[in-house]
């Protein structure tokens, strides 16, 4: 048994409450990014920092998942699916302990590692979701969805209260150390429990059980495919040339048109998170309506599959996710006071926008091995694109001394969004 097929052997299919474990991982991979949000003046007044060094730390993490998201499967291949899931959950919890505790330079450097940490969940989770629910993978891809953005809507709500009883945002961010450190004692378990059925088991005969996993990331066509763009990192395939057909979906302009439309979702998303609490309410206030964006997410992503082939096309589901944001864009320009309506209506659309922009890159991918490429390229460069959404909007406010101007831009490239929806819904004849 080699090393790596040693790893690999602990990462058995699970079932039962061993497999659910994986919605309790998802339910870890968003509040420490979503708790910034209400808190993010409080830090900025901490700190003295301006709006637009709010912003950079804003889109640090955007950054960290472009940057690390590519690099997932190599660690996978080392260490084992399992293993880089239990590093991941404690990597997190340390990332959240050093912003808190580290002074000026840790909240730097613990944002980079949690953000880093939950890359790795961002890949790894949806392949463990395929592997322990191989009969019903849409309902676990539906169920980890739904966690994550539960786990965001969660942080976002108790986030400022947790400050204001605690006495401050350190303390308040710190807590979201401790969630993932419950669930990384329990995977420790399952991991045992796993290496307890493997040492059990004759000749190690399941030694390789996991690398298919790994290996066939790309070949599934559900969303959870969508969600791992990671997998592009795979060996070439024996029929093809990776080298060919990675140049043969960069050259297709469809491929443009779904990362335009996987980045400016995802900034919308994290605009909106980042700095609508800051937009004239206190920060509890604030904290409800970051929990009614991120909670109607929930039920708009799972409707919005009804309308993914009307006519034979995905316009109208791609349309009909996008408006609402450049209608609560609008809202908060014209009447600021009615926010609680505009954080309902851009919470329909960031849910649905979500789902639809997986959903495309499983459609638009001509085969499994374009797929993998289309999906690395879109999330990959759409996280660079969303990184762009939260800086500029923390630039602009500091420049202008208001949120007017910002919000004149936001509500510009929700426009955008909606023009590139009308073009990405059109399947490629080329």
């Amino acid at each position: 048994m080699n090393k790596i097929n040693g790893a690999l052997a602990y990462d058995l299919p699970s079932t039962g409450p061993w497999a659910a474990l994986v919605f309790l991982v998802s339910l870890n991979l968003r509040p420490s990014i979503a708790a910034v949000g209400p808190v993010l003046s409080q830090i900025g007044t901490g700190l003295h920092w301006a709006e637009g060094v709010q912003g950079v730390l804003t889109a640090i993490p955007l950054l960290a998942f472009a940057a690390v998201s590519p690099l997932v499967t190599f660690l996978a291949r080392r260490i084992g699916i399992d293993m880089s899931i239990l590093l991941a959950l404690l990597c997190i919890a340390a990332g959240d302990a050093i912003r808190s505790f580290g002074g000026g330079v840790g909240i730097w450097l613990g944002t980079v590692v949690f953000a880093s940490a939950i890359a790795v969940g961002n890949v790894l989770v949806p392949v463990i979701a395929k592997r322990d629910y191989a009969g019903h993978v849409a309902m676990a891809t539906g169920v980890y969805s739904g966690c994550i953005t539960a786990g965001s809507a969660t942080a976002g709500l108790l986030s400022a209260p947790l400050a204001q009883m605690w006495g401050g945002w350190r303390a308040s961010l710190a807590f979201w150390s401790v969630p993932p450190l419950v669930v990384a004692a329990l995977w420790a378990l399952r991991i045992l429990h796993n290496r307890k059925v493997v040492i059990a088991s004759a000749g190690g005969t399941i030694e390789t059980s996991d690398t298919g996993d790994i290996d066939d990331i790309g070949d599934r066509s559900t969303t959870a495919n969508a969600q791992n763009p990671h997998s592009a990192q795979r060996p070439a395939c024996s029929t093809q040339s990776s080298h060919g057909v990675f140049t043969r979906v960069l050259r297709r302009p469809m491929t443009w048109y779904v990362t335009a439309f996987m980045g400016l979702q995802s900034s919308a998303f994290y605009t909106m998170s980042n700095w609508m609490p800051s937009i004239g309410y206190d920060a509890s206030t604030a904290g409800v309506h970051l929990f009614i964006f991120q909670g109607i997410g929930i039920f708009s992503g799972l409707l919005i599959p009804k309308l993914m082939n009307v006519r034979g096309n995905q316009v109208c589901a791609a349309l009909t996710a996008s408006a609402p944001m450049f209608i609560a864009g609008l809202g908060m320009l014209l009447l600021p006071h009615l926010m609680p309506v505009w954080a309902f209506v851009g919470g329909c659309a960031q849910g649905a926008s979500l789902v639809v922009a997986l959903a495309l890159i499983a459609l638009r991918g001509r085969d499994s091995a374009e797929t993998v490429v289309l999906s690395g390229v879109a999330q990959s460069f759409g996280y660079l694109i969303a990184s762009l959404g939260p800086l500029m909007f923390g630039v602009l406010v500091q420049a202008t001394g208001g949120h007017h101007v910002p919000l004149m831009v936001f509500t510009f490239v929700a426009f955008l969004q909606c023009v590139v929806a009308v073009v990405v819904g059109r399947p490629s004849k080329m």
